[in-house]
């Protein structure tokens, strides 16, 4: 009996340490977060915050799901239509307020939208893991955005996740497309041949949703992006707009439905189930451009250089300085190369 009790004992010292090493590991791990952080962070906590939806908003219905948008016009005539389509798990806001402003600048409507299971479309919340949503069904629902509006084609720009659904929307609904923008994506994740998405970061963003979320609160969660933008920059050097993202998590938080933590699995396995595009992106003849940042670790640039070599008439645009981020500094690089892609011919 007392050699029982000594190796409950042990075992149960075994444990506690195992657990404060593990709580230890979790809370030392993650990049250094720059040193004004907390300073921004409180003073964003503290001021009211800005209105970031200034543009008209509604709900497309699709698939029996509501899904939110916003319009953005110029003041003057639009020289045509973008359909943002943003990465997996983020929501509309997720897209940078000057890469947004820039085409706006330029004359052109744009149109955001949540991705079913974020911000303020519906979350699915029946979802069957042996039964998910396609890539294809998230294309529909930038469809009956477009439908919604009253918008007949429009020109598509995805990133990540998005680029991949953005080639979706190309590839079933060639009549709607005027010209794609596949933004550090991939036409096929699992693609034997290529290096696969890096294991790495993922395990790297893991562990700071543990240290971050497990305590929760606003700051804290506004730490949780500002590090993840911090890792998926990858070996790029730029400062963050720390403010603008505070603002944006914050607003997200107080304004809107906040952050589901389902909804990534629900985009992993419509990425899974999706398969291969390569033969499908072989018959493209829109405008195609692939972009993709030199230094994302996230998703390897050689996904987006076979997607060149295979889509008729592809150009590229291959950026220093950006990992899986849209860095302030490269806006102004990158959309003039897209309204280029906007504009150019293909036969």
């Amino acid at each position: 009996m007392k050699s029982f009790k000594k190796i409950l004992k042990i075992t149960g010292i075994a444990i506690l340490l195992l657990f404060i090493g593990s709580s230890i590991y979790i809370y030392t791990s993650g990049p250094t977060l720059p040193k004004e952080t907390n300073e921004i962070i409180e003073g964003v906590l503290k001021n009211p915050l800005p209105e970031i939806v200034k543009g008209k908003t509604g709900f497309a219905k699709s698939q029996g799901l509501d899904i939110w948008y916003e319009s953005i016009s110029p003041k003057d005539s639009s020289k045509g239509v973008i359909l943002l389509v943003m990465g997996i798990s983020n929501d509309a806001l997720g897209w940078p307020q000057k890469f947004i402003q820039s085409f706006v600048d330029l004359g052109y409507q744009v149109i955001r939208y949540d991705h079913r299971g974020t911000g303020l479309s519906d979350w699915v919340k029946n979802w069957d893991s042996k039964k998910p949503y396609s890539l294809a069904d998230m294309a529909d629902d930038g469809i009956a955005v477009l439908n919604s509006l009253g918008i007949q084609k429009a020109n598509i720009i995805g990133i990540s996740m998005g680029g991949m659904i953005a080639q979706e929307l190309a590839i079933n609904h060639p009549d709607r497309i005027v010209s794609l923008t596949s933004m550090m994506s991939s036409g096929y994740i699992e693609d034997p041949e290529l290096p696969k998405i890096s294991s790495s970061i993922a395990w790297q963003l893991i562990k700071i949703s543990l240290k971050y979320g497990i305590i929760g609160g606003e700051k804290n969660m506004i730490k949780l992006h500002l590090a993840s933008r911090i890792i998926l920059m990858g070996n790029a050097t730029y400062d963050l707009n720390i403010k603008e993202i505070a603002e944006q998590v914050l607003y997200n938080i107080r304004k809107r439905n906040g952050y589901n933590s389902n909804v990534s699995r629900q985009h992993q396995g419509a990425v899974l189930l999706s398969g291969s595009r390569y033969d499908k992106l072989k018959l493209l003849s829109i405008p195609t451009l692939i972009v993709h940042g030199k230094s994302d670790l996230f998703i390897p640039i050689d996904h987006s250089k076979k997607c060149v070599s295979i889509i008729p008439y592809a150009d590229s645009l291959w950026l220093d300085g950006m990992g899986h981020d849209i860095p302030d500094n490269l806006v102004d690089t990158l959309s003039k190369k897209i309204i280029t892609n906007f504009k150019r011919r293909t036969h």
